[in-house]
C-alpha cells in the first residue's frame, strides 16, 4: 500500500485553492502601503513580442486585424475605422504569475489535487488563476549581482541560504511574513544578446534556500530568470524548487521580473501590487506587476 505524501492537506484547509495568498491580510497591506515614501511607480514586466525567448515549446504571436475594412471600407457617415489584435500565445510567455496549480509531483498538485480529477483540455477546474486574489504585499528585491561582484550571475550558480542572509544584511532589510521576495541576477541582460544561453541555464535558489524562504511565510518568490531556481539543478532533478514551493507550500512563482530600475534608485523594499488577468482555467498568466516606493 502506497503511503500518502505528508504535504497535504494544506495548513489553510483541505478545500483551499489559493495557498500562500491567504497570508495577505488587511493589516499587512496597510503596513506595506506605509513603505511608500516618494510615490514613484515601477513597472516590473518585460515587453512581450514574438522575439522574446520563451521556455521550450512556448511562443507568442500577435496579429493586427481590421475586421470589415478590406478594400478601404469604413463604417457609418463618419468613416469609422478601428484596429483589433489577435494573440496566438502560450500564457506563460514573458513576465508571468505561475499559479499553484501549475507545477505538480507525479500529477499531484497543491492540496492533494489529482490531475485526473481537475485538469481538462479546456483548463483546470480547480487552482486556476481566476481564484487568486490581488497580490498586494511588501516586496523586497535582493541584488545578487552585487553579492557575487558581477554584472550577470553565471548560469548554474546556486544562491544559497548564506548568500541570501549576506545580501539581506548588506541591504539592511529582513524578510517578513507575507512578503514577495525577488532576486536580481542580471539575467535579463542576455535577452536579445544571447537567447540561447538565456534559456539553457540560469542562476537561482536551491531547495534549502526555498525551504528557508517558505519557513518565513512568504507569499511569492521569483526574479529576473525564467524558472526562479538554479538550472540545471545540480541534483539532476527537474525543477524541484518549483515543485516544493508551488505544489507543497502553495507559494507563487513570479518569473522574468525586471527590478533593475528599483535597484538603480536604491530601492530594496516597496509596495508590490498585482491584479492579474482572470483567465478562467489557466494555471499561469502574463502579468505586469507594479512596485510603488
Amino acid at each position: 500500500m502506497q503511503t500518502k505524501p505528508n504535504w497535504y492537506p494544506s495548513r489553510f484547509g483541505a478545500e483551499d485553492e489559493i495557498g500562500a495568498a491567504n497570508l495577505i491580510t488587511p493589516e499587512r497591506v496597510l503596513k506595506a502601503a506605509a513603505l511608500i515614501k516618494t510615490g514613484r511607480t515601477y513597472p516590473l514586466a518585460v515587453p512581450v513580442s514574438k522575439d522574446l525567448p520563451a521556455f521550450r515549446h512556448r511562443s507568442f504571436k500577435l496579429y493586427n486585424i481590421q475586421p470589415g475594412e478590406q478594400a478601404g471600407k469604413t463604417t457609418g457617415p463618419n468613416q469609422f475605422t478601428f484596429n483589433d489584435e489577435l494573440a496566438v500565445a502560450w500564457t506563460g510567455v514573458g513576465t508571468q504569475l505561475n499559479g499553484i496549480g501549475h507545477i505538480g509531483i507525479n500529477h499531484m498538485y497543491y492540496n492533494g489535487n489529482d490531475a485526473k480529477d481537475f485538469v481538462t483540455v479546456e483548463g483546470v477546474k480547480k487552482l486556476g488563476v481566476e481564484k487568486v486574489p490581488p497580490l498586494v504585499a511588501r516586496g523586497v528585491v535582493l541584488d545578487m549581482t552585487v553579492h557575487f561582484g558581477v554584472d550577470i550571475v553565471p548560469g548554474g550558480t546556486t544562491i544559497t541560504v548564506a548568500d541570501i542572509e549576506a545580501t539581506l544584511a548588506r541591504q539592511g532589510i529582513a524578510i517578513e511574513a507575507g512578503d514577495v521576495v525577488l532576486f536580481n541576477t542580471g539575467w535579463l541582460e542576455l535577452i536579445g544578446k544571447d537567447d540561447k544561453q538565456f534559456l539553457e541555464v540560469e542562476p537561482g535558489i536551491d531547495i534549502e534556500a526555498a525551504k528557508w524562504l517558505a519557513e518565513r511565510d512568504i507569499v511569492a518568490f521569483g526574479g529576473d530568470t525564467w524558472a526562479s531556481e538554479v538550472y540545471p539543478n545540480p541534483t539532476g532533478e527537474e525543477f524541484p524548487v518549483n515543485q516544493f514551493m508551488l505544489a507543497q507550500r502553495g507559494i507563487y512563482n513570479l518569473e522574468l521580473i525586471d527590478t533593475r530600475a528599483l535597484l538603480r534608485d536604491g530601492v530594496f523594499e516597496f509596495l508590490f501590487v498585482l491584479g492579474q488577468p482572470l483567465y478562467v482555467g489557466s494555471t499561469q498568466v502574463n502579468i505586469n506587476p507594479v512596485a510603488i516606493a
